[in-house]
């Protein structure tokens, strides 16, 4: 059987191409347990709620999902007892989204898994390019990242 490697040598190595095997590989961690169906679009919303709440269109932003989008989830992960919604104490119109003991439970085990797969990769390129690595992601997805209006569009020639 030809490997992933083999397969793409004599292939241009394009960023894309290679973050998405690399999440191929974050998918198989998550493959290997019981997770009650959950997938990592959950695991994304659930991880994203901070421990003091935030309102559905700020957990959106933080997201990259529309306020429809991540209503839907929250729905989903609400009746599925991860997440809870309730009213701002100023403001009872406001829905704030907050996890629930199992939210936090899951969010651990989600931490824990990445934080093994993060190590199995700095073990094989080393400590120091590891940590370059992840600081030039975080760079690029939020400090550099241009205004919506300004990414590249494809255009029907």
């Amino acid at each position: 059987m030809t490997s992933v490697k083999d397969f793409y040598a004599e292939r241009e190595w394009h960023a894309p191409l290679l973050m998405g095997l690399l999440l191929r590989e974050v998918a198989q961690v998550f493959a290997d347990g019981d997770w009650n169906g959950l997938r990592q679009s959950h695991f994304r919303v659930i991880s994203a709620v901070p421990a003091d709440g935030i309102t559905i269109t700020e957990l959106g932003d933080r997201v990259g999902m529309t306020k429809q989008g991540c209503g839907q989830f929250v729905t989903a992960l609400t009746e599925a007892g991860y997440l809870q919604v309730g009213g701002r104490p100023t403001d009872r119109r406001t829905r704030i989204v907050s996890r629930t003991a199992l939210g936090g439970q899951t969010v651990e085990r989600v931490r824990a898994r990445i934080i093994e797969l993060e190590r199995e990769w700095a073990s094989q390129v080393g400590d120091d390019r590891y940590r370059v690595f992840r600081e030039v992601l975080q760079e690029l997805a939020t400090e550099v990242r241009p205004a919506p209006d300004r990414r590249v569009r494809h255009r029907a020639e």
